[in-house]
């Protein structure tokens, strides 16, 4: 009866006896692998024995000590810009100012960037440094795809799995009384990522910012929610299958967006700059996986409180402060529903559908009408958006 009860435990987190089928945890560790090039350069012999001293054990907590000297400081400097953004856009959408505690947040995220650098510091598994070494061609400048090799290789897998849980619960307590309390705490993580990136050469650069997207992953999605609804389903769940199925696509699924986004609007600015720069092209890709990773989870959920009561709310209060044009988003949610029928079943879409719909209803003409979205000058109204899907 014992065998039979845990044979039954694991069928409903989704993973066989034999343990052939991947948790969703694993598999978001993983899908950092999957858009890789193999087509990669050697760095020169200089150029290797700055990377090697930079990953050395030595190196790491140099790296470490210098981001921890400086945290204390770029924490509340990073506060202080958020208030700059966000503070209109806090008395407009009447939000309790009692939610949101600076000394609270700035402290929680000080506690997660210590343990992301501890995390730094540990001695570098050798095979993963030479997996980078090995392939390339001598002469060639360093590539970033061959330390995102390195880094995508032990960042994801070690760090998730200490920060992980940590940051689901950051989630959680922001998002309990008012979900749009974590755009503030986002914003606030952000900005410190930055602040602190600034500070290093480009070589820790890259490395380091493999750590960080670990920290934006868990903390602009809801990955912990996700798992924990994932382990409600029957491992032949059509749910289940359909996420399962396109989690370990989920980047280069935005990827293709992102592109194709930049094609159509090659001349649109945001606040940060144009769609095709570096640093806003990272911002696209990670709202894109944003988007639907709050697509599977209320799929897995079975609701749509996660798309009316949080994700909407956000976008509402943020998109317009970057000058984010809502018919972007609606475009980006267009070609999102063509990679969903290209790469599921039909009875995978099926499962999938109706909670895409409702996205696609939420940033339809029609809502922009009403809300008036593009002046920002009405509040959102979430009887009038509720009211679309009773």
């Amino acid at each position: 009866m014992k065998k039979i009860l845990e044979e039954s435990k694991e069928h409903r987190l989704g993973v066989t006896p034999k343990s052939t089928t991947l948790s969703l945890a694993s598999q978001w560790a993983k899908k950092y692998l999957q858009n890789l090039d193999n087509g990669l350069y050697q760095q020169s012999e200089p150029e290797r024995e700055s990377l090697n001293n930079v990953v050395s054990q030595d190196g790491r907590k140099k790296t470490a000590q210098s981001l921890y000297g400086s945290l204390r400081t770029v924490s509340h400097q990073a506060w202080n810009r958020v208030e700059i953004l966000l503070a209109t856009e806090a008395k407009r959408h009447k939000i309790d100012p009692e939610l949101i505690n600076p000394w609270e947040i700035t402290a929680e995220s000080f506690k997660i960037y210590e343990k992301t650098l501890k995390v730094y510091t540990q001695q570098v598994p050798q095979r993963q440094l030479s997996t980078v070494m090995r392939l390339a061609r001598t002469g060639e400048p360093l590539s970033e795809k061959a330390l995102s090799i390195y880094t995508e290789q032990v960042a994801p897998s070690q760090l998730a799995t200490v920060i992980g849980h940590n940051v689901g619960e950051i989630r959680k307590k922001y998002t309990e009384q008012d979900p749009r309390v974590i755009g503030f705490v986002s914003m606030q993580f952000h900005y410190t990522s930055q602040m602190l990136l600034d500070t290093l050469s480009p070589l820790e650069r890259s490395i380091i910012s493999a750590y960080f997207k670990v920290i934006d992953d868990h903390l602009y999605m809801p990955l912990q929610r996700v798992y924990e609804a994932a382990a409600e389903h029957d491992y032949d769940s059509k749910e289940l299958s359909a996420v399962q199925s396109l989690l370990p696509v989920s980047t280069e699924i935005a990827k293709n967006i992102s592109k194709k986004i930049i094609d159509i609007y090659p001349n649109y600015r945001c606040s940060s700059g144009r769609l095709s720069d570096a640093a806003v092209m990272i911002s696209s890709i990670r709202d894109i996986e944003m988007f639907q990773v709050y697509l599977w989870l209320s799929t897995l959920e079975g609701s749509v409180a996660a798309l009316t009561q949080e994700l909407f709310p956000l976008c509402v209060m943020l998109y317009p402060t970057f000058n984010v044009q809502w018919e972007l988003i609606r475009q980006m949610l267009h070609l999102l529903g063509q990679e969903i029928r290209q790469r599921l079943t039909t009875q995978q879409v099926d499962a999938l559908m109706p909670y895409y719909q409702v996205l696609w209803q939420m940033f339809s003409p029609e809502v922009f009408g009403e809300l008036d979205l593009r002046s920002g000058r009405d509040e959102f109204n979430e009887d009038f958006v509720n009211s679309l899907f009773a």
